[in-house]
């Protein structure tokens, strides 16, 4: 029987050799034997139930398989202000990162209204992964959050936006893990700290080098990682990639793991092993770097390398990075000795011709020139189908990258049209879907903004929250289409920034492109042409929360097109938009 005021923390019985976990001890949250397991789930079906999303499904497994010890729950107040305030942890521990579940106001309701607080935790398929007893119920003041552990308020950093865009209350208490998240790939890669630990002892490994990526690794990682291990004898090599949540718009971690897999062969026998971290990351930089560290020693190692831009979100809209270059370094490198790992810094590694091998870049012998591909110029050449030289990486690396990043005029695409109701959206819309069939044989879907309310949504109004609702609606679809190769082109009105940008980000992640055009023809003129009526009905009264009218419409600041049809035609204007396609490698000539 399993009581409704859950059992206190247990711990893992550790193997011999390898670091010692954070804390001294490392935590273990899973239920034992298959009754106790089944009693779990039983217990649950009466609770209230909190769906976890993403980023809480990562951080939970880490919690519940001792991947962030010494932590054993999400974080209550007093201990969210001291990692936030301090970076420790009640207990005075080091500990970097806010570790948070967010909850609504209305979910709150419901936990106070239970005779022992007690919730079952979910995925999104309904598996119970765990019961927490809630102890905890607080609202944070998410400026200072991300203000003290980002080192910014900039919602274009997508750690502060990410934590700017959770629920209004926090909740903690204790976690009493029935399974860990439920995954259906690479399931032999993804050890937990324990059976990483349990590896090393098998293979008599007692310094263990981490490499964290996440990005595809080529050359020089290779390079950098064995020239570690040269560098610290005795010292084999966990690769330990992310395949959590990393930043917006980095290659797909299937991708990535194939790569990995294909390059671990490269190195010599016995020096390296693959495993996968289901980390859910913030690009916090100079903070994530030590809870990375902190992380690596749960799973047993010693040593931890760290770049020149480790979790770096990069640059800011005005191009200026968020963080300095060597800032993370100089973080970890300032807890090193309390961490309990040795902290490998790394400078960028450049390839010297005349000597056909790699160098870090501040030991390039004094006069040779040096070569390198930046990330923006690799995805360059994969979108426009240039040769990637095999200085640079391994064939089979390549040939992964350019099956998953095929050059644009074969990758799906989405042409977002957004304006006013009369500006002519609908009719550009239908006449470049007849151009665009005239030249090509690409699968093309048209999703006019009144089909698509006839369609798919119905059931909807024209409240903020149902129009928003409306256009990420189009989004998904959109980025479905484009994932087949497909394109998309999409009449809507969209009059909020928000949903705008959350169509195109679900694009740029089905790997698709967005091109945004705003029909910007002045309400004057669209209302002057009032094909359907509508005006008239506003101005009559008949009609409220009329776009443009008495319903703000905010207009896109840097659309990719812009075309105001009161002097264009509507075959200049699918001239227009050919030409950029083209220009943009959308389209061949």
């Amino acid at each position: 029987m399993i009581p409704s005021t859950l059992s206190t923390t247990q711990y893992h019985d550790l193997p011999e050799g390898g670091s010692i976990p954070h804390g001294g001890k490392l935590v273990d949250l899973l239920v034992r034997g298959d009754q106790q397991v089944e009693a779990l789930k039983q217990r649950a079906i009466n609770l209230p139930s909190l769906l976890l999303t993403r980023r809480h499904l990562c951080d939970i497994e880490l919690i519940l398989n001792g991947g962030f010890s010494p932590l054993d729950q999400f974080m209550d107040e007093e201990t969210y202000n001291g990692v936030v305030e301090n970076m420790r942890l009640p207990s005075g521990v080091l500990f970097p990162m806010p570790i948070t579940l967010d909850v609504t106001k209305e979910f709150v309701d419901s936990v106070i209204a239970t005779t022992d607080r007690d919730i079952a935790l979910r995925d999104e398929e309904g598996n119970l992964i765990a019961l927490m007893n809630v102890s905890s119920i607080f609202k944070a003041d998410k400026d200072k959050e991300a203000r003290l552990s980002m080192g910014s308020i900039d919602p274009f950093h997508p750690g502060v936006a990410s934590i700017l865009a959770t629920k209004e209350y926090y909740i903690a208490g204790r976690l009493q893990g029935a399974q860990l998240p439920v995954h259906y790939d690479y399931n032999g890669l993804r050890r937990t700290p324990i059976e990483v630990r349990n590896m090393f002892k098998e293979k008599g490994w007692k310094n263990v080098i981490a490499f964290q990526t996440r990005n595809p690794m080529h050359r020089a990682h290779r390079e950098l990682t064995v020239r570690a291990a040269e560098l610290n004898p005795g010292c084999n090599l966990l690769i330990h990639p992310v395949v959590g949540m990393t930043k917006p718009g980095d290659i797909d971690y299937h991708t990535r793991v194939k790569c990995y897999k294909s390059i671990i062969g490269s190195y010599p026998e016995g020096l390296a092993e693959l495993s996968l971290l289901p980390l859910a990351m913030r690009m916090g930089g100079p903070r994530e770097v030590v809870w990375h560290a902190i992380i690596r020693k749960n799973y047993g190692c010693t040593h931890f390398i760290v770049g020149r831009d480790h979790a770096g979100p990069g640059e800011d809209k005005t191009g200026k990075p968020f963080y300095e270059p060597y800032q993370a370094q100089e973080n970890a490198l300032k807890y090193e000795s309390e961490l309990g790992v040795k902290i490998l810094p790394f400078q960028m590694m450049v390839y010297v011709a005349n000597h056909d091998r790699y160098y870090p870049v501040d030991q390039v012998p004094q006069g040779e020139e040096t070569s390198n591909i930046s990330g923006t110029k690799l995805r360059h050449l994969l979108r426009t189908g240039g040769e990637i030289p095999d200085w640079f990486t391994y064939k089979e690396v390549v040939g992964i990258l350019r099956e998953s990043c095929p050059p644009r005029h074969k990758q799906g695409f989405t042409i977002f049209f957004t304006g006013f109701s009369g500006s002519g959206k609908s009719t550009i819309a239908n006449a470049l879907n007849e151009a665009l069939l005239a030249s090509g044989s690409r699968a093309i879907t048209l999703l006019d903004g009144d089909v698509v309310r006839t369609f798919l949504s119905s059931e909807l109004g024209f409240s903020k929250d149902h129009r928003n609702l409306n256009i990420k609606r189009i989004g998904f679809v959109a980025s479905e289409i484009n994932r087949a190769g497909g394109i998309a082109i999409c009449a809507p009105i969209a009059p909020y920034e928000e949903s705008r940008k959350f169509a195109r980000e679900l694009v740029n992640n089905s790997q698709g492109g967005f091109v945004e055009i705003h029909i910007s023809t002045p309400i004057e003129v669209c209302e002057k042409r009032d094909r359907k009526g509508l005006y008239a009905k506003v101005r009559a009264g008949q009609l409220k929360g009329f776009t443009g009218i008495d319903d703000p419409y905010e207009a896109p600041q840097n659309p990719e097109l812009r075309i105001d049809t009161t002097n264009t035609s509507v075959k200049d204007a699918i001239h227009q938009i050919l030409d950029y396609l083209t220009k943009e490698g959308y389209l061949t000539q």
